[in-house]
């Protein structure tokens, strides 16, 4: 579904991405970790178009969609996610979700004086399905809270509420662990599997979190320093002496097999 193909991306004389090649396919939720510093949330930003790469090319299937700008892939159904929730605070959860959809005829001057009617049913419409997206979410319950007023892991499922809005083919979350407790990460982990399994969504995700890697992802990649250094199972990829090096460094991975 995407496929990167020798992405580089340099700030200065700092390779953050350094010729990174990789395919996520459709249908999947694909974790990719590494250590800190190893260009994930940089991949993340060249392929959802926040930054445009030095050099290299990024598809989604068959279309190259490399330097395309965040709304243009908004409406080829390329969405990201944050480590810090971007909600609107003074807004309530349901308000939040109402407002992702593009192109409302609210949005125009000549519409919101003499199309009234039609404004009020689109509303309508987009609250039924703000409301579908909370039930979904197990979240009913904050559907009138101001978003400011919700806990870090409520935000994080409010941002997963948004994809839910719009026609989203592949989500790229971005530490969706990040300040969360386990009972909520557990509950997020629940939202992806059934939005994967029940509606089709591809996910890639960035965490830290292996036990959560482990327990939503398959296939994991693996980056360091840029590039991409392993692929396969969580299994497989914890037992890769390179990811152990990558993560350990050699002298603490040494010592840690002589103590063995």
């Amino acid at each position: 579904m995407i496929r990167v193909e020798n992405l580089h991306r340099h700030f200065g004389g700092f390779h953050a991405v350094d010729g990174a090649s990789l395919s996520i396919r459709q249908g999947t939720v694909t974790g990719l970790i590494g250590p800190n510093g190893a260009g994930k949330s940089t991949l993340f930003n060249v392929i959802a178009g926040r930054l445009p790469p030095t050099s290299g090319r990024v598809f989604m299937g068959e279309e190259e969609i490399t330097g395309l700008a965040p709304h243009e892939l908004f409406h080829k159904g390329v969405l990201r996610t944050f480590q810090i929730a971007h909600e609107f605070g003074s807004m309530t959860v349901r308000e939040n979700l109402m407002m992702v959809p593009a192109r409302q005829h609210g949005e125009k001057l000549w519409n919101a004086i003499f199309s009234r009617a039609q404004i009020r049913e689109e509303e309508e419409r987009l609250r039924a399905k703000a409301d579908e997206v909370l039930e979904f979410l197990t979240i009913s319950h904050i559907a009138d809270h101001k978003a400011s007023q919700i806990s870090g892991g409520q935000k994080k499922l409010v941002e997963l509420g948004r994809t839910m809005m719009v026609d989203a083919k592949i989500v790229f979350l971005d530490e969706v662990g990040a300040g969360v407790n386990r009972t909520l990460l557990n509950t997020i982990g629940d939202a992806i599997l059934r939005l994967n399994r029940e509606r089709g969504y591809t996910f890639c995700v960035i965490e830290h979190d292996m036990e959560f890697i482990g327990r939503i992802c398959d296939p994991v990649i693996v980056m360091a320093e840029g590039k991409v250094l392993a692929e396969g199972s969580a299994a497989e990829v914890r037992a890769n002496e390179r990811v152990i090096e990558a993560y350990l460094g050699r002298g603490l991975k040494n010592k840690l097999k002589a103590q063995a």
